[in-house]
């Protein structure tokens, strides 16, 4: 496909998002009615969608409407490319600009330049202070790819050598100890050696940082409450020879964790709903809860302009529930850790507020904030200790 083919396959994919369709199965599904674009072309397709997602606001006023061709178009004149060498209707580019289309669209101000929603947009200053443009700036941008090297099987020189024999060039990130920075080649670690025999896996710095904060010196027993895919059990296994549990409140999620913690030559036990209590209690808990993923709107932009009042409010409710319940399986004297990879005090510092209202036993140990400007995801984590 020409630059210009996969900017029409960008609008009609585009075109479907905006109407409700989610982008990865808007592209699923051209890919599978377009059999002739090649991998590239797919890839390619895929960083043009999601790099308008970032900033769909912006692009919407730049490009005068939020639509498949006025969200390209605003995309652009924000890079600095010259529209009609793109929509010159010749072979399978875009059809040519009309009048109306040439003359419409402004400069982006104010919180369309940030690609801020109006509704959160006093939260987030509230919970950034000074750090609100900058965060919501790099939020407009991909974010940088990163891999965590598994300590059982070597160290961050052996994988970053490793990972060059292939043609995938790293840089330690400053961020985690375990954690390289992918400078070049992200899509060749899949079916690279380093990530088939388990020594790296594909996780967020601050992720990493986060599983490194927590005190597993001395810990027997550690549960994973809110599993999801199980890259904090991996971590928390690979730098502890305590026992690792992974629990999801929806089992399906953990699917490929057992094949998963096998590459890594790790041991975790998977627990459904109905083995958890009997596998009570443990050393230390961690939940990862779920929420706005306003830190990491770098990868999934979506949810940025997803999220509502009404969704965040039921999300507090469910944080909630989740910290009482998760900490209930915490032996006296025990540790119960609470993440989220969200930028909102009201899914942080204020739940662990509420937490501690709730639940006299227990006493806050420390907590951290992540942001986007430390380099990986945005993230927030407090532990506190159960009182004997």
């Amino acid at each position: 496909m020409t630059p210009a083919a996969r900017y029409a396959a960008a609008i009609e994919i585009l075109d479907k998002v905006v109407g409700g369709e989610v982008a990865e199965k808007a592209l699923t599904n051209w890919a599978r009615g377009n059999r002739f674009a090649g991998s590239g072309d797919r890839h390619a397709l895929r960083d043009i969608v999601f790099d308008v997602l970032r900033c769909k606001r912006s692009f919407a006023v730049l490009g005068g409407e939020e639509s498949g061709r006025g969200l390209v178009l605003g995309a652009l004149r924000a890079a600095g490319i010259a529209p009609d060498t793109v929509f010159t209707e010749e072979g399978y580019a875009p059809a040519v600009l009309t009048p109306s289309e040439r003359a419409c669209g402004t400069a982006p101000d104010g919180l369309a330049a940030l690609d801020c929603p109006d509704w959160l947009a006093p939260e987030l200053r509230a919970s950034l202070g000074e750090d609100f443009v900058p965060v919501m700036q790099a939020l407009q941008s991909r974010a940088p790819v990163f891999l965590r090297v598994n300590l059982r099987k070597g160290d961050l020189v052996s994988a970053g050598a490793a990972l060059r024999a292939e043609g995938i060039e790293t840089q330690p990130a400053s961020l985690a100890k375990t954690s390289l920075e992918v400078l070049s080649n992200p899509r060749r670690i899949q079916n690279s050696n380093a990530f088939k025999d388990g020594l790296v896996e594909l996780q967020d710095a601050a992720s990493q940082a986060i599983t490194e904060m927590l005190p597993l010196d001395g810990v027997a027993r550690v549960l994973d409450f809110c599993a999801g895919g199980g890259g904090k059990s991996l971590a928390m296994a690979a730098r502890s020879n305590a026992q690792i549990y992974a629990h999801d409140i929806a089992p399906t999620r953990m699917k490929d964790l057992p094949v998963r913690a096998k590459r890594a030559g790790v041991r975790i036990e998977v627990l459904a709903p109905p083995a958890l209590k009997k596998a009570a209690p443990f050393d230390l808990v961690l939940a990862d809860a779920p929420c706005s993923g306003s830190g990491s709107w770098r990868r999934a932009p979506e949810a940025k302009w997803a999220l509502t009042p009404e969704r965040l409010s039921a999300l507090h409710d469910v944080q909630a529930q989740i910290m009482d319940e998760a900490s209930r399986l915490v032996l006296p004297g025990g540790i119960f850790a609470y993440a989220t990879c969200s930028l909102l005090r009201s899914e942080n510092q204020a739940q662990v507020a509420a937490f501690l209202g709730r639940n006299p036993g227990w006493s806050l140990t420390s907590e951290r904030v992540l942001t986007p400007l430390d380099g990986g995801d945005g993230f927030f984590v407090a532990w506190f200790r159960r009182n004997l």
